[in-house]
């Protein structure tokens, strides 16, 4: 209907129209268009009626009294009211509601999800004398957001977070659609029927949800892990990101990447406040979920032909080998070491992707030299090396993987900030008990004096518990 009447608008110089279907076959658009294309009888009114029973079924749950209702209306006419005002004013209700059993619970955000939808699309074609019903419209739209979705339910706010950035036209076929010129029918709006989604596995922002968590002595839980879920959608699918992390240095990708991210953080409003007060009222808080976010979404998307394009910087370095020395042709325990610097360093500064098999010059070597049976002993031997030199934490902050470049096999390593210091413990290399602090400096590794590394320790992981931070302090 939306679509058949956008059609019949006119403007200067207004010619033809166009509709873009970017899902649905010609066949299909032709059933679904025919039965309205000439005339469509309602089957039977849709009933004003219903607003004022459903308000009934409202005021019996006891989540919001009148009273709630004219505060919040004289507040959001004012025109000048903040968001965080009116949430403010919502408070009440919101804290009644969660006092509510699950399954009343579950009711008053059906009950008033209809009444917003019904009110939405009568308030159309009807005009309502009671005044009153616009200020529940206001203020069950706002409520509804408060309380956030259902565990059970594909909220609306997910559909609203939908944005497409851009697309591309590619012409798969070319026709007319001839509709047969008949009557069709049409139901009434009606309250809708409940209906439940088994949850999806998003193992990866599982484990950015445990980190959080850990770091800052958090309880954030299955709410919170769809919030992150869309926001990391919405990263995904915007190809101006995906084309800056193939081609682009770590840095420059997370230039790009912090605007998208602010955008996205501003559409959790409505869906999570919660979140999004802690995201931004907490520079800690919000600094760790972007970087994870970040490294995330770059992992995803970094290709090593294009790497290998670039110069050795603070985020990227080659090693030619992982053990080996090509110059004494034997294993060499200052070859392993070096790697092991250069990962530490990586997840106690930005980030940063380790390409091994690639001499300094960028041309491709190849894992061949480091004499392994296989990729499976190689993969194995780098995975052991980390966990013993640099802890359990630390390797799950990488992500080896073997591509093929130029007909040789090559080790792109993805390394994202660790949450947590990482000490280099290498037996007969380290200065202290606890170990060595590295950090990256240009294209380089450093290792910071103990002084020093305390003091970058309580800048860069600031949200570290306390326990943690005396744990340094003593070091």
């Amino acid at each position: 209907v939306q679509t058949l009447s956008r059609l019949n608008r006119t403007r200067p110089d207004k010619k033809g129209v166009m509709v873009f279907d970017f899902t649905n076959e010609a066949e299909e658009i032709k059933t679904a268009f025919e039965p309205y294309f000439e005339t469509t009888i309602l089957s039977e009114a849709t009933d004003p009626n219903l607003l004022y029973e459903i308000q009934d079924k409202l005021k019996k749950l006891v989540v919001f009294t009148e009273k709630d209702v004219e505060g919040f209306a004289k507040l959001y006419f004012l025109k000048k009211a903040t968001q965080d005002q009116l949430y403010s004013t919502l408070e009440p209700s919101r804290e009644r509601f969660f006092l509510l059993p699950k399954s009343e619970q579950h009711d008053f955000r059906g009950q008033l999800t209809d009444f917003v939808r019904l009110y939405s699309f009568l308030s159309q074609i009807l005009s309502f004398k009671d005044v009153e019903l616009e200020k529940w419209y206001v203020f069950a739209r706002y409520l509804r957001r408060r309380i956030g979705m259902d565990q059970e339910e594909l909220p609306r706010e997910i559909q609203q977070n939908i944005d497409m950035e851009s697309y591309k036209v590619r012409q798969t076929g070319k026709g007319p659609i001839k509709l047969d010129r008949k009557a069709g029918q049409l139901d009434p709006m009606k309250p809708k029927d409940r209906y439940a989604l088994s949850p999806e596995e998003m193992e990866p922002l599982s484990q950015i949800i445990k980190d959080l968590n850990e770091r800052f002595g958090l309880n954030l839980g299955p709410e919170h892990l769809s919030t992150l879920g869309q926001m990391m959608d919405k990263l995904d699918k915007d190809p101006g990101l995906d084309a800056s992390a193939r081609v682009n240095t770590r840095e420059n990708v997370r230039l790009a990447f912090e605007h998208k991210v602010e955008d996205a953080i501003q559409e959790i409003v409505d869906s999570n406040f919660d979140l999004y007060k802690r995201i931004t009222d907490d520079p800690s808080f919000g600094e760790a979920v972007k970087s994870l976010l970040f490294d995330q979404d770059i992992s995803v998307n970094r290709q090593p032909e294009e790497l290998l394009k670039q110069h050795e910087s603070k985020t990227l370095e080659f090693k030619s080998t992982l053990r080996w020395s090509l110059k004494e042709n034997k294993e060499d325990r200052g070859v392993t070491l070096a790697v092991l610097k250069t990962i530490a360093a990586f997840l106690n500064t930005e980030g940063g992707d380790l390409l091994i098999g690639v001499a300094d010059d960028r041309s491709v070597i190849g894992l061949e030299p480091d004499r392994f049976e296989n990729e499976d002993k190689f993969m194995l031997h780098l995975a052991q090396m980390v966990r013993n030199a640099l802890g359990d934490r630390a390797s799950t902050c990488i992500d080896p993987r073997i591509h093929e470049i130029q007909g040789r096999k090559i080790c792109l390593v993805g390394c994202r900030r660790s949450p947590e210091p990482v000490y280099l413990k290498l037996k007969e290399t380290e200065e202290s008990d606890k170990g060595d602090f590295y950090v990256r400096s240009g294209p380089g590794s450093i290792k910071l004096p103990a002084e020093s590394a305390f003091e970058y320790i309580r800048t860069r992981f600031a949200g570290i518990k306390k326990s943690d931070e005396s744990a340094n302090n003593g070091s």
